[in-house]
This record gives structure tokens, C-alpha cells and sequence, in this order.
């Protein structure tokens, strides 16, 4: 019996993007205000979940505080928990 050996599929290799620019570094703003839903929602998945730093393209700083602005928001009722 001969036992065949596992194969990983290739990788599909996408082209280098232009890296990211921090949406809040860019307008020269330092901090995130919990009240403007619009633009927290710009960093909300469709299931209102917060997006990951590697998708919203945000420093760490500004990743932070926008996630605690959204938590924030939650809470006071700005943005939604969850969409049904």
C-alpha cells in the first residue's frame, strides 16, 4: 500500500498594495469622539463588529481609540451591538 504525502496547495500571490495611511493621521485629528456614529460605522464589519487594524489601515494609537470610542458609542446608543 503506498501512502501518498500531503501537498499544500501553491499560494496565490497578489500584488504589493500602497500601504495604508491612518484615516485620523491623515486629517491631523488626535483624538476619536465617541458622538459621530458615521465615522465609527467606517470601521464596523456589516455584523457591527470592530474591523482589525490590518483592514481599517489605522496607527495603533488611533486603532485604540477608536475602539474604545465604539465601545463608548455602544453603550450611549450612537452605534448598534449587533444588526439583525
Amino acid at each position: 500500500m503506498k501512502f501518498h504525502s500531503k501537498k499544500s496547495k501553491p499560494r496565490i500571490q497578489h500584488p504589493p498594495s500602497a500601504p495604508k495611511q491612518c484615516h485620523f493621521c491623515t486629517i491631523n485629528l488626535r483624538a476619536v469622539n465617541y458622538k459621530d456614529g458615521e465615522t465609527l460605522r467606517t470601521f464596523m464589519t456589516p455584523q457591527a463588529r470592530i474591523q482589525p487594524r490590518r483592514k481599517t489601515g489605522l496607527c495603533a494609537l488611533h486603532q485604540r481609540r477608536t475602539a474604545e470610542a465604539i465601545k463608548s458609542a455602544r453603550i450611549m446608543g450612537v452605534v448598534p451591538f449587533t444588526l439583525r
